[in-house]
């Protein structure tokens, strides 16, 4: 079955002009022309949208091309390694968020406590959460927190606060850009360490986020394996 663009586009939400940036962009093949001369998608093209949509909400747009042009290289392997990898690090965001709760729930009970009164450098953050000095800096200039300054070196301060938010944002890292992600880090900039039941929630709210990534992944490659289907592969 072959398709118009404007019908293709309208089957999917988006405009004809979309789908020739994708074409432009290498993401899908060009489309094929009929007798009079006009634009016609074919099955597969319609087999390329599906996967760039659903792989676009639970991979992210950036990791969807490199997908789509390693495809279009046939480099299967490649294209197929670059997704383990980003299911992989859902899995490591999962396990950190995890040991976050764990860490609430022994603040909670009692057998630990916060030491806020003891600092620490963004050499010692670094090292400590493992986030980029780069990255600290970006997301203390974005509100996320705000650190103390040494009142004789100006060098910033940190508490343990501070390393507790910071982990809670490089759980979030990897997740692709929407309002509900937005929402999230908002909720952690006002974030009060010493409300363990708001803390609670917060983390909660991510792993419900964390959950419904892992569906959205399972779901795009589904389509992936659909489109595989589709092109001519060695095996």
């Amino acid at each position: 079955m072959d398709f118009g663009p404007k019908k293709l586009a309208e089957k999917y939400g988006l405009s004809a002009s979309t789908l020739r940036n994708y074409e432009a962009k290498g993401l899908m093949p060009p489309a094929v022309r009929s007798a009079n001369g006009y634009r016609m998608y074919t099955e597969r093209h319609e087999a390329y949208l599906a996967c760039i949509q659903a792989m676009a909400s639970a991979f992210g747009m950036e990791v969807t091309s490199e997908v789509m042009h390693c495809l279009g290289r046939h480099d299967l392997d490649d294209a197929l390694w670059i997704v383990r990898d980003k299911e992989v690090m859902l899995h490591r965001e999962k396990a950190s968020l995890d040991q976050l709760v764990q860490e609430l729930k022994s603040y909670s009970e009692g057998s630990q406590t916060y030491d806020f009164s003891r600092h620490f450098s963004i050499h010692e953050v670094s090292r400590l959460t493992g986030a980029p000095k780069s990255a600290i800096r970006y997301w203390e200039k974005s509100g996320l927190f705000t650190a103390e300054r040494d009142p004789d070196n100006k060098y910033r301060l940190y508490n343990e606060a501070h390393l507790f938010k910071i982990r809670m944002i490089q759980v979030l890292q990897s997740s692709v850009y929407s309002e509900e992600t937005v929402n999230l880090k908002k909720s952690i900039a006002i974030l009060e360490l010493e409300n363990i039941e708001h803390a609670m929630r917060i983390s909660e709210s991510i792993r419900a986020h964390l959950h419904q990534t892992i569906k959205l992944q399972m779901r795009a490659l589904y389509f992936l394996y659909r489109l595989i289907q589709t092109l001519e592969f060695k095996q």
